[in-house]
């Protein structure tokens, strides 16, 4: 069977091509009709779980400052390491449908401003200790306060009063809020004993596996919680995390055996490794955004026409070209492309204007100084390469941008939300309310931008009590433009999450919410 059959019966399995589009291929290149059903029927059978053995992942976004809190967690290798220790109260699964975990009832009252949820009987942590409200509501309490520097704390600031009752854990909103549920699948917000307030980063969860290696930078080891309550998932028995933040190094290691997935394929390679005998390579479209952010408070980016000058000097399809290989579609300066529901199409698309940008610099009244952008090769792939068009286009327009290579270890905990000018990524968040509450409102402990505005705010506020569609549509739109025109964010294009994944694998699904299955692909993954 050649490799285009191969992939095709893969995909056919996997629910994502139709058994007639198989056996019409099948027969174009000479397989006899009772042949395709058999491979097919094997390949059916094949995607029944089963049990046992160990999945590695090999990955990029890991460093020697990681930790286990999940109120920490910034980049790729700890938002994957606490998806396989930790559960939530919700999750959004491939489809974009509330997934429940940890809650297995939600309701809310006729003006989504109390919402409850019924904790699952039964579930259990690692330490032994059975899951309560009280701990849901400790984790809650955890993230609301700002010392804890949580991810989260965005989205649970708008938590007037919270209580727990029995099985029971109530939430009741300064004001309403009809994606709540979607919010409390926020990967910062693992449930832990006690909320973590004793020691967050222990490490404790209720999730699927158990932390038994934990060498930041390195590699994560984990055991099977033999307790747990989900068994549709953590099919094998152990799975371990390597970091491999060198993308040659990480393509040999799947090549070689050595893990059985990794992700960022460089697109330089995505082609080659495509050909690759017994590995599949995997893009998906999805939320995920590969930006150059500004501290809209620091100068010399505290001036809007500077700011605007520096987003007419990038142009967006040549690093969609360049850089993506053209795995991915060009941004608009704000975080939500077409993935999103009410996303507004309408909006005129930002090109590379290099009149219109010098026009700008120049009644910015910059010194001429060099404008320092930092950067990593950590920071997304082919950021070094993508910082190096930016510097051409922008001196067309005679904007002195200067390049600064960070070292990738140290890179999400020295420079980013650090510097005030930066190469970084997001992967984006199932609904727009949970992206600009994270990263946008003003309050945000990860507002990486800095962006202030009394108006966003309200129309943020507004448009979760919206339950019109219509009229929340124009909230977000309007929100758009404000972000646009008066943030400090250069988004320049929309990535493909591409991953490399062997043919051991089985149970494989893109999933448009993140990276690897949206960090548990070794969790929901089998080995064939």
């Amino acid at each position: 069977m050649n490799d285009e059959l191969r992939y095709l019966l893969h995909r056919t399995a996997q629910g994502k091509h139709s058994r007639r589009a198989f056996l019409g291929r099948a027969g174009a290149l000479g397989m006899s009709a009772a042949m395709a059903n058999t491979l097919l029927a094997g390949a059916a059978q094949a995607q029944e779980p089963k049990k046992g053995g160990m999945i590695r992942m090999g990955m990029q976004g890991g460093e020697s400052t990681n930790t286990l809190d999940p109120a920490l967690a910034a980049s790729e290798v700890p938002f994957a390491v606490n998806m396989t220790w930790g559960e939530m109260l919700t999750d959004v699964d491939a489809d974009g449908n509330l997934d429940l975990r940890i809650a297995e009832e939600v309701s809310s009252s006729p003006d989504a401003k109390t919402w409850m949820f019924k904790i699952r009987k039964g579930v259990e942590f690692h330490n032994g200790k059975t899951v309560t409200a009280e701990d849901v509501l400790a984790t809650m309490q955890r993230h609301s306060d700002e010392n804890s520097q949580s991810g989260a704390l965005g989205i649970v600031q708008g938590i007037e009063s919270m209580k727990a009752e029995g099985d029971m854990f109530t939430v009741t909103l300064e004001s309403p809020n009809a994606d709540l549920p979607y919010l409390m699948g926020d990967y910062h917000l693992i449930i832990q004993p006690n909320g973590g307030k004793d020691d967050p980063a222990a490490g404790i969860g209720a999730g699927p596996y158990k932390v038994v290696v934990n060498e930041p930078g390195v590699r994560h080891g984990f055991e099977k919680h033999a307790n747990y309550w989900d068994d549709r998932i953590g099919h094998a028995d152990q799975t371990e995390i390597l970091v491999i933040n060198d993308t040659t190094a990480r393509v040999a290691a799947l090549q070689a055996g050595q893990v059985h997935m990794i992700n960022r394929v460089d697109p330089k390679v995505y082609g080659l490794l495509k050909k690759a005998p017994g590995i599949l390579v995997h893009a998906t479209p999805g939320r995920g955004h590969y930006v150059f952010i500004m501290h809209c408070t620091a100068a010399p980016f505290d001036n809007n026409d500077l700011r605007m000058a520096l987003k007419l000097a990038i142009n967006r399809q040549e690093l969609v070209d360049k850089v993506l290989g053209g795995l991915g579609s060009v941004g608009n300066d704000f975080p939500i492309n077409s993935a999103y529901p009410l996303f507004d199409d309408t909006i005129p698309q930002r090109e590379y204007d290099p009149e219109q940008a010098a026009f700008y610099y120049k009644k910015s009244g910059h010194d001429g100084s060099p404008i320092i952008l930092r950067t990593a090769s950590g920071a997304f792939p082919g950021a070094v390469e993508a910082a190096q068009l930016y510097q051409q286009t922008a001196s067309a327009a005679g904007i002195p941008l200067e390049i600064k290579r960070e070292p990738d270890d140290g890179y999400w905990s020295d420079v980013w939300n650090v510097q005030p000018f930066c190469a970084s990524y997001w992967g984006g968040r199932p609904v727009q309310d949970q992206m600009y509450s994270t990263a946008y409102l003003s309050t945000a402990e990860w507002n990486d931008t800095k962006f202030s505005n009394e108006k966003f705010d309200s129309l943020l506020i507004a448009a979760r009590a919206e339950l019109d569609n219509a009229k929340r549509k124009a909230m977000y739109s309007e929100m758009a433009h404000i972000l646009r025109d008066e943030g400090g964010l250069i988004c320049p294009m929309f990535n493909d999450f591409v991953e490399g994944v062997s043919e051991t694998i089985a149970g494989w699904r893109s999933d448009p919410n993140g990276e690897l299955m949206n960090g548990r692909a070794h969790v929901k993954c089998w080995l064939a």
